[in-house]
């Protein structure tokens, strides 16, 4: 049953990260079945936006989280042979990222579990509510960044 209480700006935030809490639980649940857990799905899904190729140090900082954990979700990722870490020729430091054939497998596979977390989760939502909830999400996105690059 949904709260008839006028909403209060003072908790925006709070509901905005439990509402974040509850969705990626869900989606956990949804795609356990794949053997891949919340560090290893949001690492596949962050590789796949920035694109092969990308560093270890540039997904680190893609995922907010330090490197000597990113080492750790990558070793299962390689342990699971759904990606490789290769050094590029051009500089020995770097690890670049790439998927393998199995690796794509498992994202499309998780993509299609994310989808039938994400319509069960926007249940009863329209369009028009959720074009609105995307206009203010990036609204509060843009005004973070802003306020952010100033300090």
């Amino acid at each position: 049953m949904l709260n008839k209480q006028p909403c209060e700006d003072s908790e925006l935030g709070l509901r905005l990260g439990h509402a974040h809490r509850l969705w990626r639980m869900v989606v956990d649940h949804t795609v356990a079945p794949l053997g891949l857990t919340q560090p290893r799905w949001t690492l596949l899904v962050t590789l796949r936006h920035l694109g092969e190729g990308a560093t270890q140090k540039q997904l680190a900082e893609a995922l907010g989280i330090e490197l000597p954990s990113l080492t750790r979700t990558l070793a299962q990722l390689e342990q699971q042979r759904l990606i490789l870490r290769r050094v590029p020729s051009d500089d020995r430091r770097v690890r670049e990222i790439v998927f393998t054939p199995a690796g794509w497998q498992a994202l499309e596979a998780l993509d299609a579990r994310a989808s039938e977390a994400r319509a069960l989760l926007l249940d009863g939502i329209t369009d028009e509510e959720r074009e609105v909830l995307h206009r203010a999400l990036h609204r509060i996105e843009c005004n973070a960044s802003d306020w952010l690059s100033f300090r």
